[in-house]
């Protein structure tokens, strides 16, 4: 009887835990559309609150780290349970990342300002929705041990990187070409760049799942290619 609560108040924690990553997940996912939608419309109100909600993210952690002390503590659990606590650990910090990275992009707005000279570039929304998606995806395949869809994710990290070189290349052009909008374009440049963080962070949320369902860890990518465009 007392095995089989052990195992009972386990699965309750398990569950609890990936409940509280998701949360944190759809959190992240939220800040970094809104923080784009600001930045397209020029919405500074929509940019603040993403700036005000961050502290949630990292309530969020906190009470992560916290059952996973306790779960380990009161539970000791073992191989593959065990390899999903810590992954649930590991996480949580990579995704608090990712929030910090949305609100980056939010704080950047009102500094682009209400006179801008050029619009975001097009690529810039197409770029945040594939890491979006990829962050959903990795978040998505270790809800359900998915080790297949881990490594979709990864392999969708080639598509972001591809995007960042085209629009640093744009955008660097762009100001040689003018340069009044020097100031713009560094500003849409740091965006860029932190979607492509994004992406690098949602591909580290994969690998974690990966092995938390295999026991495997993959190969090292070659990033090599895409790091010389």
């Amino acid at each position: 009887m007392s095995e089989q609560h052990t195992v009972t108040a386990f699965d309750e924690d398990i569950n609890r835990l990936r409940g509280l990553v998701a949360e944190m997940g759809g959190r992240v996912e939220t800040a970094l559309e809104e923080a784009m939608d600001a930045l397209v419309h020029q919405n500074l109100a929509k940019a603040k609150k993403v700036v005000l909600d961050d502290h949630k993210v990292d309530a969020l952690e906190a009470e992560v780290e916290k059952l996973v002390v306790e779960t380990i503590a009161l539970r000791a659990p073992m191989a593959d349970d065990l390899r999903e606590v810590i992954a649930a650990l590991k996480i949580v910090g990579v995704v608090e990342r990712i929030g910090d990275y949305a609100k980056n992009i939010a704080k950047r707005v009102p500094k682009i300002g209400d006179h801008r000279t050029i619009e975001p570039i097009s690529l810039l929304p197409a770029m945040a929705q594939i890491a979006g998606e990829m962050v959903a995806d990795a978040l998505n395949a270790f809800a359900a041990r998915n080790a297949m869809l881990a490594e979709a994710v990864i392999e969708r990290d080639a598509v972001v990187d591809s995007f960042y070189n085209s629009i640093f290349r744009t955008l660097v052009t762009y100001m040689v070409e003018n340069p009044k909008t020097i100031s713009e374009c560094a500003h849409l440049l740091f965006v860029a760049k932190n979607i492509e963080r994004i992406g690098d962070h949602a591909t580290n949320v994969a690998e974690m799942v990966y092995y938390a369902a295999t026991g495997n860890y993959l190969p090292e990518r070659d990033r090599s290619a895409t790091e010389n465009e």
